[in-house]
């Protein structure tokens, strides 16, 4: 196969600072931005089909369109309408989901010939996901939600002839009954089904009050396994799961692991002899990263292969002569390929600073997947795992960066209280002059346990192109450091983070070029409850904007969309409210002098927008300058639609302009 030279490739179209004036990237140049994902290997290794995403302007949202190419990366051509494409075994055929009849995402098989015949094979009602072909090609494995009815009858007398009574309540009976992206959710579990690879009425396989995981077959197709919580009163249960098998044509079901804590991942040998799968025992430690295991195929002999790697293996992948595991994992800002072999050494397969998530790996050793820098935006990348050097197959933004000048991403560490070492990152403007003051942006980021890493970002370089100097930073209780470095928030969000960021801002303020009463702050999720708790604390900022935050846990935890955030306190508050008010930013809003705008989407069920109320009442009370931004069609965030995304940049910036310089010396 013929692999394209990358240096050259990723050097195509970025401009730096002598780039002509005109050249910036500018917000509306975000309606013909693409992103690629998924890359699927054809099974004789020779083509790759991947999902493109592409704005739809008419409509307001992004649709997904499948490409197809050479592995080398040419014949480049669209395919079909639709996301989630597998590969049959003999490479014969693909199956994917697109919308389809009678309504919702349906379940197609196309086959991969000249005539190119597809054929929707189900009529569901319910949408299908997470498909898997069978080994011997003749049926497809896929979730789908079985609903079920509330048995909740009263005696209502009819209503009379013509009338127009109000609709009958929403009766809810569960832990857990919403969710953000969703609303509120069907009653019922999601259970594993097949259906024939040339249509037909989907059998169900799994069944019981749980929901199950994706299905794996295992090589010989008389079974798969899956994860799941098969106990009873399981939603009361927290981050705990086995592995199971299910036998597929009796639907009897074997438990594989008995754990007190999830496991998760489980993917089988290519001889179907042993099982990886990933997990932890459990902990009240608020983040704890994953191992890996392996384990015989009847539950046997699970043994940790991970070693002292402290990095949680995502999509794990076995090795064609079933000597190990590939998988990838997060690191200080990075994510790159890693291998476990059965018998526990762990090496890192790929090095550098970027952002590296591998999909596939061949027969042949070659491996497929996305690749994005902090002046590159991600594209589909190919290389041979023995001597990896990354061939560039698709360019999909090249159109829009042509001529663009970027500004550069410099990687910093600094030291924070107790001595911890924290990494960050200062994007400048394109045409930056280290003699000149800048305005600064910090801009921090959610979860909290999250990674903000150094692959290209759309908004950040459009904020810089308009003449900010931007700050990003991984506090500590980020992703991508170990657990302990994940857990030093447990029991004390968000103060531990503030330091961090603090620190991170005077380390940039003592390089000279940063404009002290020009200083900005905003973040989204756990980026809102911090820069909530930031104007509450300092007023060195000369405005800003929490976004989607949560501003008191009290009112907070019995809203959100789930459970779980009780057990991120020592105690329920009605045992002792202490620490859920001590870290809520509403019991310190009687010190923000800092001009504060909110800005949260309607439908938001994670930080719900009562949590945005309650700080902008008390602002406006206080006679502070605020607004609240609420964004149409969103649920958690305010970029999910293109028009919105342009929003979100646009009214965060004129903010900002508002408060050319802040009120108070900086502290």
């Amino acid at each position: 196969m013929r692999l394209l030279c990358t240096a050259a490739l990723l050097a195509v179209g970025v401009s730096t600072a002598s780039a002509q004036s005109g050249s910036k990237l500018t917000v509306d140049q975000y309606l013909e931005w693409e992103t690629v994902q998924g890359p699927r290997l054809s099974p004789d290794g020779k083509q790759v089909i991947y999902g493109r995403r592409w704005v739809d302007k008419m409509n307001d949202r992004w649709e997904t369109t499948l490409w197809m190419m050479n592995v080398d990366g040419t014949k480049q051509r669209s395919l079909l309408t639709g996301s989630d494409v597998e590969w049959s075994p003999d490479g014969t055929r693909i199956a994917y989901i697109a919308r389809g009849e009678p309504a919702g995402p349906q379940i197609f098989v196309r086959w991969m010939d000249a005539e190119g015949a597809t054929s929707q094979i189900t009529r569901l009602t319910q949408a299908p996901s997470n498909i898997q072909w069978s080994p011997d090609g003749k049926s497809i494995a896929f979730n789908m939600l079985v609903p079920t009815r509330q048995n909740w009858s009263i005696p209502m007398p009819a209503a009379p002839a013509g009338a127009k009574w109000t609709e009958p309540p929403r009766v809810v009976t569960e832990l857990d009954y919403r969710q953000d992206g969703v609303g509120f959710t069907p009653t019922g579990d999601t259970h594993i089904f097949t259906v024939s690879a040339d249509g037909g009425s989907p059998r169900q396989i799994t069944s019981g009050a749980w929901d199950h995981g994706a299905p794996q077959w295992m090589p010989d197709g008389k079974s798969m396994i899956f994860t799941a919580d098969r106990v009873q009163e399981s939603e009361y249960r927290w981050r705990q799961s086995d592995i199971y098998k299910v036998d597929v044509m009796g639907g009897s079901i074997t438990q594989l692991t008995r754990r007190n804590g999830p496991d998760q991942q489980p993917t089988p040998s290519p001889d179907g002899r042993l099982i990886a799968y990933t997990g932890y025992d459990s902990t009240r430690a608020t983040w704890k990263d994953s191992e890996l295991y392996v384990m015989n195929a009847d539950g046997s002999n699970p043994r940790q292969i991970s070693g002292n790697l402290d990095r949680s293996p995502q999509g794990l992948m076995w090795a064609a002569d079933g000597s190990g595991i590939y998988f990838n994992a997060e690191n200080e800002g990075s994510r790159n390929l890693y291998f476990a072999s059965t018998a526990g050494q762990v090496r890192q397969v790929t090095t550098g600073k970027h952002v590296l998530a591998v999909d596939e790996v061949s027969k042949s050793g070659i491996a497929v997947g996305t690749l994005s820098t902090s002046m590159k935006p991600g594209d589909i990348v190919a290389f041979p795992l023995a001597a990896p050097k990354f061939a560039q197959l698709t360019a999909v933004n090249d159109d829009v960066l042509t001529g663009k000048a970027l500004g550069e991403t410099e990687e910093i560490w600094y030291t924070s209280v107790d001595g911890l070492k924290i990494q960050g990152w200062i994007v400048k403007p394109p045409d930056f002059n280290p003699g000149r003051k800048y305005p600064l942006m910090l801009e921090i980021h959610g979860g909290p346990h999250s990674m903000y890493n150094n692959g290209f970002n759309f908004a950040r370089q459009n904020h810089v192109a308009e003449g900010y100097v931007l700050l990003y930073t991984n506090p500590r209780g980020s992703t991508g450091y170990g657990s302990k470095f994940g857990n030093e928030i447990n029991n004390a969000y968000p103060s531990k983070d503030y330091d961090d960021l603090m620190a991170g801002v005077d380390t940039v303020i003592n390089r000279g070029y940063v404009d002290t009463k020009r200083m900005y702050v905003f973040g989204c999720s756990g980026g809102g409850v911090l820069t909530a708790w930031i104007v509450g604390h300092t007023d060195r900022f000369a405005a800003a904007s929490s976004n989607c935050p949560v501003i008191n846990w009290l009112s907070f935890v019995g809203t959100t969309d789930g459970p779980g955030w009780y057990r991120n306190f020592a105690k329920p508050f009605w045992e002792d409210p202490s620490e859920h008010l001590k870290r809520s930013p509403i019991m310190y809003v009687g010190n923000v002098k800092t001009p504060t705008m909110l800005m949260t989407g309607v439908q938001d069920l994670r930080t719900p927008m009562p949590q945005t109320e309650e700080f902008y009442e008390a602002l406006k009370f206080r006679k502070i300058p605020t607004a609240m931004i609420r964004f149409n069609e969103e649920w958690h965030g305010t970029s999910s639609k293109p028009s919105n995304f342009l929003r979100t940049q646009l009214y965060l910036r004129s903010w900002f302009e508002r408060y050319p310089q802040s009120a108070t010396p900086t502290q």
